[in-house]
Parts: C-alpha cells; sequence; structure tokens
C-alpha cells in the first residue's frame, strides 16, 4: 500500500495502544483508485474480491482504530461490490467476524443462503469462515466493528442464525448494542489505551449476548453476559441519574432481572450499585458547584438537579466524599483554589 501515504499516522504498537490510521484514494488519479482500494479494504479486514462499479472511481477513505481484540473502522466510498468466495476462504483460514452499522446509502448481504438489504441506522453480521457477497449499489457510509471469532464465546449455530439478519439500532438488546458501539466509534481516540481495550473487550461481550439473544438462549449466567448487562446497568443508570425514584428496583425492572442479580453484577467492582449511584450523583454536584459564574448555581438546586432529596443528606454525603461542605467547595473553587483531588471512587467513570 505504498501508492498513497496515510493522511494520518499510526499511533503505538503495544498492547493497550490505540492504533488509529486513515487512508484515502483522494490523492490518487482515478486511474489509480480501484487497486489502491482493493489491496486496503483486504489489509483491513481479510482478502476480498473488490470491484467498483464507476469508470472513474469516487474518492474513497477508511479510518481503522484497533481497540484490543476489537478494530473500528469507518468506511465511505463509492459503489461497489465485495465477494468472499470459498478460495480466498480455504487459503485464508482466519476466522473473523465483522458487524456493520448502515449510515448512509444502502447494502445487500448474501450469507448462508439469505439475502438482506440494509437501509440507514440498520446493520448486519457476516462471516469470513463462509463465503458471502456484499453490495453497495451507490456512494455509501458505514462503519465496521471487525474482531477474531475466537474472542466470542458463541457456538457455530448461533453464529449461523445471525448472520445475514438485519437488526435494527432502534430499540432492544440491538437498540443497545448499536448504542454502545456508536459511541466506541466516535469517542474512542479520547480515552486512555488501557480503557479503550476494556472497551472493545466490553463490546465482545456485548456482540456475545446479542447473538446468544437473537438466537434464543439467552444465559444471564455466562461470564460475559454479566460483564454486557453491567455495561449496559451502568449507561442507562448514568443517564437516569436526575431521576430521585432511580433505584436498584426500577434499575432492575428497566432491564428485566431481579434486584439480587442486579447487586451480585458489583461484587466484582469493590463497591454496591447504591453506592455507585452516589458516588457519580456526587461527581456530577461537585463539577456543576464548580462552573464559573458570578452567581453560581445554588447547593440546593444542585442537589435536586442530580436526584438528591435532602439538601442535609447531600452536604453530609458531600462532605463525607471530599472533605468539605457542597459550600466551602463552591468558595474554595471561586477562590482560585480548586486543588484538592477526587475522593477514593468519585468520577463519572
Amino acid at each position: 500500500m505504498n501508492r498513497a501515504a496515510p493522511s494520518a499516522p499510526t499511533s503505538g504498537s503495544a498492547k493497550g495502544v490505540v492504533i488509529s490510521i486513515t487512508l484515502s484514494t483522494s490523492s490518487l488519479p482515478p486511474s489509480d483508485r480501484a487497486e489502491f482500494w482493493r489491496d486496503t479494504v483486504s489489509r483491513t479486514f481479510f482478502p476480498l474480491d473488490v470491484e467498483l462499479y464507476e469508470a472513474e472511481p469516487s474518492a474513497a477513505t477508511l479510518t481503522s482504530r484497533q481497540l484490543g481484540p476489537l478494530r473500528v473502522s469507518a468506511v465511505t466510498a463509492g459503489p461497489q461490490q465485495a465477494v468472499r468466495d470459498r478460495r480466498m476462504v480455504a487459503r485464508d483460514g482466519e476466522h473473523h467476524l465483522t458487524l456493520a452499522i448502515q449510515h448512509h446509502g444502502t447494502a445487500r448481504l448474501a450469507q448462508d443462503r439469505r439475502e438482506v438489504f440494509l437501509e440507514p441506522g440498520q446493520f448486519t453480521l457476516s462471516d469470513s469462515a463462509r463465503p458471502f457477497v456484499k453490495e453497495l449499489p451507490g456512494k455509501f457510509g458505514f462503519t465496521a466493528f471487525h474482531l477474531p471469532r475466537t474472542a466470542l464465546n458463541v457456538t457455530d449455530g448461533e453464529l449461523r442464525a445471525v448472520t445475514a439478519t438485519v437488526l435494527s439500532a432502534t430499540g432492544g438488546c440491538a437498540g443497545v448494542v448499536a448504542a454502545y458501539l456508536g459511541a466506541l466509534a466516535r469517542d474512542a481516540a479520547g480515552v486512555a489505551p488501557d480503557t479503550a481495550h476494556q472497551l472493545g473487550l466490553a463490546a465482545c461481550d456485548l456482540l456475545a449476548s446479542l447473538i446468544r439473544e437473537q438466537h434464543g438462549r439467552f444465559v444471564p449466567e455466562a461470564p460475559e453476559a454479566s460483564r454486557a448487562m453491567l455495561v449496559r446497568v451502568k449507561d442507562h443508570t448514568l443517564r437516569h441519574l436526575a431521576d430521585p425514584e432511580l433505584s436498584p428496583q426500577t434499575i432492575a425492572a428497566a432491564h428485566h432481572v431481579s434486584v439480587r442479580y442486579l447487586h451480585k453484577l458489583f461484587e466484582s467492582e469493590a463497591t454496591t450499585l447504591t453506592k455507585w449511584i452516589q458516588t457519580q450523583r456526587l461527581a456530577m454536584c461537585r463539577r456543576d458547584l464548580a462552573r464559573p459564574s458570578l452567581r453560581g448555581p445554588g447547593v440546593a438546586s444542585v442537589a435536586r438537579r442530580w436526584g438528591f432529596t435532602s439538601p442535609a443528606h447531600f452536604s453530609r454525603v458531600f462532605r463525607a466524599a471530599y472533605g468539605m461542605s457542597p459550600s466551602e467547595w463552591q468558595a474554595a473553587v471561586r477562590a482560585g483554589e480548586d486543588a484538592l483531588p477526587p475522593a477514593s471512587g468519585a468520577g463519572r467513570r
């Protein structure tokens, strides 16, 4: 791939380091784009026979980032078809899965004697261990999540039941998975390398849970299902921190699990769910009280904003966490004395 320089450098190579690269055909003359693009796609994913439909191919861009076992690739290009035939499967010998979320344009995927058509907001799964055809009839954009088969603790039968099926990003377990993957694609560049690695592992757990659910045998006790559920519970909790009615009971009901199971999820976190909720609320209050303003928000209004119904209780737990009352903290920040580290466990994530 030496015919066009990457528009962004590769960063790092050690385990846990976020490796990111962007490749584009925009600097090449149209006559040279097809060969470069075929090579780029096959190197990023696995060997594919790519046919571009345009006589003078449009510029195409592929930005790829490695997060632990997961590779996240944003692709924009003109109309084309990618084929993986039996010869490639036999010669390659590797087994990878690709989940692709369609952003604009449409796509057709044929695998395992099924054929599906994707609209923006939908996604599907393909398996490199068996032949498939993916056609993109017009200009398109999608994000692909590429991972080795060994990263998922699911059976081949479960995989075959899910490949080349249309999944919607608008609700249910599929919606949760799509939301998490979308956030991962947008924000992973801004997180620490070790955290990015863990986020990639969590994505694999979520995908395994989705595959099990689609196959009809979701197992809440499975380790990967528990980790995936913990991610979902935390995401739900953070989005509902302002609700004073938020509780283990309401969270359990929203996820169709028992309160006992919910508490068991947090045993590996060295805290309880109730304590974790309080820590997140305190962190948000501490942040809001530190906002620069001549008439900064009042302590009571900030407490109510983040779900604390008792000002006295809020002041008591704030002092226990940060070593001073909320009003003292606000005054110290305004005086330019914000040099205190957060209490252990404080912070949104």
